[in-house]
């Protein structure tokens, strides 16, 4: 049962970062909207880079792919809170939780496609992200990456009658 607790937990954890992230993005949501600029605009990339042809300086676009990341982040946030629940409510049947992970895995999937495909991937090689001092969510986005990774993969270890 220890084992169980500890997935539904670890879950929750993460739920609970990623409203934090949310709610942060809109309660505060100048602070990060201008990283979302500077990435986009890559002003503050390694001068005469021969990428620049790849910098977007509409805002209207920089509020939009801002909207889609903190919608995103809500979209983690949910399926986590609600992959959590789904946990709770199996966690007396190794079965039954077995079955219940689906929704908690699209979660921490959602979390990992974000932080690695948006910024990692998207952010820091199309933008340059990785070439900027001050803007430059890699590392940020790494530790997310990783925590959400070993999560998903203790949480699809197949749970059985012995671990309650």
């Amino acid at each position: 049962m220890f084992t169980r607790y500890s997935k539904i937990s670890i879950v929750w954890a993460i739920a609970l970062n990623a409203s934090l992230v949310a709610f942060n993005n809109l309660t505060d949501y100048e602070s990060n909207y201008w990283f979302v600029v500077h990435v986009l605009k890559m002003d503050t990339t390694f001068p005469d880079n021969q990428g620049m042809w790849r910098a977007i300086n509409a805002s209207s676009l920089h509020h939009l792919l801002y909207w889609a990341i903190i919608l995103v982040e809500i979209m983690i946030a949910v399926l986590c809170w609600w992959g959590g629940a789904r946990l709770f409510r199996a966690k007396d049947d190794a079965l039954k939780f077995n079955q219940a992970k689906g929704i908690a895995i699209a979660g921490l999937t959602l979390g990992i496609i974000l932080w690695f495909t948006g910024f990692i991937t998207v952010g820091g090689e199309w933008f340059l992200m990785w070439q900027s001092d001050v803007w430059n969510g890699s590392q940020a986005a790494f530790r997310l990456i990783v925590v959400l990774g070993i999560t998903l993969l203790y949480l699809v270890r197949p749970d059985t009658a012995q671990d309650a």
